[in-house]
């Protein structure tokens, strides 16, 4: 009777066993709408990389930027204002450094190089975020900036562009950009470019559909190995030079230390006088 019950249980367990290929899926756990989503903005951004490894944007020479201050009409800070600038040029992304506590006046005075600027690129968009500790930075003011023509001709435009925000339509203030153009040429690429990382941006009260910015790292070295001093063998008449100096020591302790030294009698000698002083 017991091995008939056997019997049937193990029909029963055989029936449960699944036969053949297991399915792709089989004890993972159902990915998310998020997770989703960041792979395919991950899949795009390496497709995007290797466009740009095998088929660069046809090159017409060099932007030079300058983003130097600007003019802000309000505080959005607590207790102060700490305002950075991001710049957007087709598919290149720049900041500048953060002005702490330059409040309504900031000043950057920083210049962007950017090399193989691509033809039908007319515009720069250009964000000033105020840099938070405990919250998310908050984006405070904004400007789609033409690129004049007259850069191409050889001209320096340095001017005051006004600035949309929460404010209004041109309500933020102003904010002052040096453009000029050259035909020098682009520093060559290095290869490989290396893994593709996402800088999800904290964005809030803009009117522009905002993306994940993708960037490649700096190329990172290997990291190097210290090499180590050559060890020199221990003669007797060290040891026993070393341990006349240090009569109250004993031999052990001497052969040890002249041991972790390398065999270097000056680094045994004001190790010992390390150890008696201490």
């Amino acid at each position: 009777m017991a091995s008939s019950e056997a019997d049937k249980k193990m029909d029963q367990w055989k029936n449960q066993v699944m036969l053949g290929t297991l399915p792709n899926d089989f004890l993972r756990m159902p990915q998310s709408r998020a997770q989703t989503q960041e792979e395919v903005d991950h899949a795009t951004a390496l497709h995007l990389q290797h466009q740009m490894m095998t088929q660069p944007q046809q090159a017409v020479g060099r932007l030079q930027m300058t983003v130097v201050s600007a003019v802000l009409n309000k505080n959005y800070g607590m207790t102060r204002m700490d305002p950075y600038v991001r710049v957007r040029v087709g598919h290149y992304v720049y900041e500048t450094q953060t002005d702490t506590n330059g409040a309504k006046t900031p000043r950057w005075s920083k210049v962007f190089q950017i090399y193989q600027f691509p033809k039908g690129v007319n515009t720069v968009h250009i964000e000033i975020f105020d840099e938070r500790t405990l919250t998310d930075d908050e984006l405070i003011a904004w400007v789609n900036l033409p690129i004049p023509e007259t850069i191409f001709q050889g001209e320096t435009v340095d001017e005051w562009y006004t600035l949309s925000g929460k404010l209004g339509e041109g309500q933020e203030g102003t904010i002052n950009v040096v453009l000029s153009y050259s035909t020098a040429p682009a520093p060559a690429l290095p290869h490989p470019l290396g893994p593709v990382m996402m800088v999800p941006p904290p964005y809030a009260y803009s009117e522009y559909a905002h993306v994940p910015v993708y960037t490649l790292p700096p190329n990172q070295l290997p990291p190097t190995t210290a090499t180590p001093s050559p060890t020199r063998p221990i003669s007797e008449e060290d040891l026993k030079q070393v341990e006349e100096m240090f009569p109250s020591v004993e031999a052990e302790v001497v052969r040890s230390v002249l041991e972790a030294s390398g065999g270097n009698k000056e680094t045994a000698i004001n190790s010992l006088l390390q150890m008696q002083d201490s």
